[in-house]
Parts: C-alpha cells; structure tokens; sequence
C-alpha cells in the first residue's frame, strides 16, 4: 500500500434548531475542508439524503457508497465512504445494521435509540493491496449497542476479509478506554490486529477533542476515531481545526490519518 489519507468527519445533521449554524451556512466551508486536506478515503456520518447529495454533487473526484440507516433508502441518516475515483474502484460494499440482526434493514440493536450502520467497501488499487474499509456511527445513548456493535463491525470484517488491509473509521460516541473503542483498538481481523491511529502514530497535531459547539471546543470529547491494521505506520495523526471567522463547518472536527506500509 501507497501512502493513504483517511479522513473520518461528522457532519451534523440537518436542523433547524442549530439556528445560524444550520447547514446552509456551513456546508460551503464543509466541502472546502474536505478539498483542501484532499483525502484518498472518506467516512462522512449523519448526512441526510440532501446533505450526502450536495456533498457529492460538489466535491469532485470521488465516488461514493452507502445507503441509509432507515428501511427506504433515500431516508434518514447515512454513513457512507467516498474514496478516490483516481485511484481506486470498488470491487465490492454493503451495509449492515448494528443490531441482533444485522441483515435487518432498519432494525434497532440492543440498547440504542436509533437504527445505526457500518458502511463497508473493498476497494482495489490496481498495484497496491486492496483496502477493506468499514465507517460507522455508534449509538449516542446504548452503551451497550456501542460496545456490542463494534464487536460485531470486527467479527464481519473478519469474515470478508481477503487479501486486504483494513481501516475502520467512525463516530463512535465513545472516548479512548470507553468499551466500545477498547473493542475496537487492539482487535483480532483476520490475521491483523486493529490499532489507533493516533496511539501509533508518529507525530499528532491539533486538540485533544473532536467536538464543538460550533464556536467553541467542548474539552476531552475525543469521539471520532480510526483504526488500521498493525501492518501500518502512522505517521501522523491530525485534528484539524480548520473554521470562518463563524464557525467551525461541524460540531465535530474533521480525523485525518497519513498511513503507510
């Protein structure tokens, strides 16, 4: 594998109680920002469909996968991948629910409130290792579901796994030494073991958080992660705090991850 950018970023859904800060004050600097740190892999969560439409309407140069959260496609929330038309192709994706019955459309696991989803693409570089990438949105209140779906997001990666190298980003509503991240961090794929990105990397650069108010930083919310195979240097790990003179394009900021092998 090539060196690899991956960008793991909340959008904030659509609202109309964040008032000024809704999304068509934003969504401009939103797709900038992906632009400008020109990423070879995205995982985008909570965009609705009008989100997920303007942002690969306007951003050029990817192509995209991932249906929604809900029953009818087309509805609620996404949490899809884009990734270099450039540079790779999909050979293969599909979705699963975060629940006791993952193949379920719409089905609501465990503890959650809400259907929640992993995203997942096989993506091959023509000379370079095909990429297993998985991006996700854990549930904001199940503790449970959290901790129960990101053990089921690795027993699937286990079972498509190939000759890939896999990289999981998300949401997931949970710090570092949460069960959920610990689930995830240290995990058994195949014959990889999942790491932190930014526990391995070389070098970090920006907050210790990943969450704001739209102006301000909310302190030690670090909830935004990516994992990638222990096969992977990381040589920097990075949360950018890009913003107008505003806002910031979210109330998360952006994870970026240079990888290598």
């Amino acid at each position: 594998m090539d060196d690899l950018r991956v960008l793991s970023l909340n959008v904030r859904v659509d609202t109309d109680g964040d008032g000024d800060d809704a999304w068509l004050n934003r969504r401009d600097h939103l797709v900038g920002l992906l632009r400008y740190h020109d990423p070879d892999v995205i995982g985008l969560q909570e965009p609705l469909p009008h989100q997920y439409e303007y942002i690969t309407d306007t951003l050029d140069g990817y192509e995209w996968v991932g249906q929604s959260r809900q029953v009818a496609d087309g509805e609620g929330e996404y949490t899809p991948v884009g990734f270099s038309a450039d540079r790779f192709r999909a050979t293969d994706t599909g979705t699963f629910w975060l629940s006791e019955m993952p193949d379920e459309a719409g089905s609501v696991g465990w503890d959650a409130r809400y259907p929640r989803i992993a995203t997942w693409v096989r993506l091959d570089g023509g000379s370079e290792r095909p990429l297993l990438v998985c991006n996700t949105h854990l549930d904001h209140e199940g503790e449970k579901a959290r901790r129960r779906g990101a053990g089921l997001i690795v027993d699937r990666l286990g079972d498509l796994l190939d000759d890939d190298i896999p990289v999981v980003s998300g949401d997931l509503n949970s710090v570092a030494g949460s069960p959920a991240y610990e689930r995830l961090d240290g995990a058994t794929v195949g014959e990889h073991r999942l790491q932190s990105a930014l526990r391995v990397a070389d070098h970090h650069h920006g907050p210790a958080t990943t969450r704001t108010d739209f102006h301000e930083f909310l302190p030690d919310r670090k909830i935004d992660h990516v994992f990638v195979s222990d096969e992977c240097r990381v040589a920097h790990h990075a949360i950018p705090t890009d913003r107008t003179e505003h806002r910031y394009p979210s109330d998360h900021l952006p994870v970026v991850v240079d990888v290598s092998r």
